[in-house]
């Protein structure tokens, strides 16, 4: 499968020296972009619809790590380019991952991009992998948390934690047990499709509820789900009867 790679960095000359590396040294790979910023990066992700990353970790404002873990459903293979510690590398760095340390050698990011290669070839991409790949392991501590970026970097939250999420445009607001609220850059589809569907239920086109938090039904108050804090969230019509057939099995 061709590599189809943007390049994501907030410097400009540090995008434009690895774009040179590897348009002479690795001409099979495709610069479809560039980006400057993560929120510029996912802008351009969805619209080049790239199927691998150059990365670097230390931005101003969104890191690299939250970008990545922001984009976690898409399964990216990422290369990092940075001059991060090697050991926080370790905990991100699974079979799809490697890391370039700037200044870039050219021998080294031809292992980067071979590695590239092998995976998007061998496992067509349809693979999860790293940090994805950690949050969709049953056995990882991460598989019990939602990844979302924070002002100073990522914020891990517990399922437990969550009262429910509320669609908000192409973002979601995450409601918390204790009052807080955490914005995610994520569609709503998105944790409809990777929360745990046993703990959490699409009851409206804009609300997922935790089923852990589900006090009771009102329909007095026209189909209404009450939860542990007294918040009542609508169920829509179209999906009342599995909402009830659900409830009905506790």
């Amino acid at each position: 499968m061709a590599l189809r790679a943007l390049i994501v960095d907030d410097e400009s000359d540090a995008r434009d020296n690895l774009r040179l590396m590897l348009e002479e040294e690795c001409p099979e790979v495709q610069i479809v972009g560039q980006a400057g910023s993560a929120p510029e990066a996912r802008e351009k992700i969805q619209a080049l619809q790239p199927n691998a990353l150059f990365l670097d970790i230390k931005m101003p404002g969104e890191d690299g790590f939250s970008l990545l873990a922001s984009i976690a459903e898409l399964d990216l293979p990422v290369v990092f380019t940075t001059a991060y510690d090697e050991f926080a590398l370790r905990a991100f760095k699974q079979n799809a991952l490697d890391y370039l340390e700037k200044p870039i050698e050219v021998e080294a990011l031809q292992r980067a991009v071979k590695k590239l290669h092998r995976l998007t070839d061998e496992l067509g991409s349809t693979q999860p992998t790293g940090i994805a790949a950690l949050m969709k392991d049953p056995s990882s501590p991460l598989s019990s948390r939602v990844a979302v970026p924070g002002r100073d970097g990522l914020v891990l939250l517990k399922h437990e934690d969550i009262l429910y999420l509320e669609a908000n445009d192409s973002y979601t607001t995450i409601h918390l047990i204790d009052g807080k609220r955490s914005v995610s850059s994520k569609h709503i589809r998105v944790f409809e499709t990777n929360l745990d569907p046993k703990s959490f239920f699409r009851v409206h086109k804009s609300y997922i509820i935790n089923l852990g938090h589900l006090k009771g039904f009102n329909r007095a108050e026209g189909n209404m789900a009450v939860l542990d804090t007294g918040a009542l969230i609508p169920v829509s019509r179209r999906r009342l009867p599995d909402f009830l057939g659900l409830i009905n099995t506790f």
